[in-house]
């Protein structure tokens, strides 16, 4: 890989430049036969919760992980979690990133971080890169690519694995309700008239009895590397929330992200552009992903308006932490600045899905 950037990078944002002096020092007292050279340090763009960089050194490439800058919620963000979680799962798992080290040293970047392979091929978000010719059969091939890859995941057996040293299988959807309904309350800014009822819906309907396996939780097109050809996902990311869980669970985390182009303007532009799903012919609807990734894996989906009302609600608070950051000028990142809007339309949207009556009107 030469020096320019490359397309899922961009120069660092203000505010969230790395000590190159320090780092490179670090980096080089850690990690045997370095190349010379000067540290070269890009940003991801993408994601907007944990801070991703490039790191450069001759040809030598890695990934640095920490934490979002200020205070972050309690359990959020742990790096060496995220650490653990790929050290168990890439040895049987090669899409998930191999990874290099953790440090609890705080003088190095301000915070614990992690370092881990630095993956290339191309990520899909809001466009194609130039020069792919998008058709109908490409769109339902990389469509049928991720329910093929969640359905391989969700097929390892955690007891196999160290994991299981680090979850709570049983009772785990009553947790996950309790637990972010909890976030929402301690992040909520803004008054929105349909919160209560849909919380109410949620602790009304939590299934009685699931599956557990090893779910990422946040299962995306733009957390998904493929080979230049886009026939294989070469690199999974963003593993901070992987757990041992329901399955169905991931895959309403999933569909929460997977726009298309029916749905309200707000959900689809929520984030910034309108993601590929949303915009191009022959991407499998919701319903048809769930659908195929039944089929695949043998699962009963009768429930599944449940797990996608939670996730359009676990999504909703999300956004919220991050506007309530924000807000109180723990960051200074403007793409968060109206974030609350998205929050408002993401609640609202939970509560149609549900079919609770709403109060309010979706803008």
């Amino acid at each position: 890989m030469n020096n320019q950037m490359s397309k899922d990078t961009i120069p660092v944002r203000k505010g969230e430049e790395l000590n190159l002096t320090v780092l490179e020092t670090f980096l080089r007292e850690n990690i045997d036969s370095l190349p010379a050279g000067s540290l070269e340090i890009l940003q991801f763009a993408a994601g907007h919760s944990n801070l991703t960089y490039q790191l450069k050194l001759g040809d030598w490439e890695a990934v640095l992980r920490r934490p979002p800058l200020g205070p972050v919620a309690p359990r959020a963000h742990d790096m060496e979690r995220e650490y653990k979680i790929l050290s168990e799962l890439n040895p049987i798992f090669p899409s998930a990133p191999k990874p290099y080290l953790f440090s609890t040293k705080h003088d190095i970047v301000g915070s614990p971080f992690f370092l881990m392979e630095r993956k290339n091929g191309l990520v899909l978000d809001t466009s194609f890169p130039d020069g792919i010719a998008v058709t109908k059969d490409l769109c339902r091939g990389l469509s049928e690519i991720m329910v093929d890859k969640l359905v391989e995941l969700h097929a390892i057996d955690y007891k196999q694995t160290g994991l299981a040293e680090i979850s709570k299988p049983d009772g785990f959807m009553e947790r996950q309700v309790h637990g972010w309904i909890g976030r929402y309350e301690r992040a909520q800014t803004d008054e929105i008239a349909d919160a209560d009822s849909l919380k109410t819906w949620l602790l009304d309907h939590i299934p009685k009895k699931h599956e557990a396996t090893i779910i990422h939780y946040d299962f995306k097109f733009n957390n998904a590397m493929f080979n230049e050809d886009l026939t294989e996902i070469v690199g999974l990311f963003d593993w901070e929330m992987t757990t041992v869980g329901d399955p169905l669970a991931d895959l309403g985390a999933a569909m929460s992200y997977w726009n298309q182009p029916d749905d309200p303007d707000l959900l689809i532009k929520g984030l910034g552009k309108a993601p590929v799903t949303a915009v191009h012919e022959g991407f499998l609807t919701r319903k048809q992903f769930v659908e195929l990734y039944a089929k695949k894996s043998g699962r009963d989906i009768a429930n599944f308006t449940f797990y996608l009302t939670f996730a359009y609600f676990k999504l909703a608070v999300i956004g919220q932490q991050i506007y309530y950051r924000y807000k109180k000028g723990q960051t200074t990142d403007t793409r968060f600045a109206n974030f609350n809007y998205f929050v408002k339309n993401l609640i609202l949207h939970a509560a149609a899905t549900a079919e609770i009556s709403i109060t309010s009107r979706l803008t």
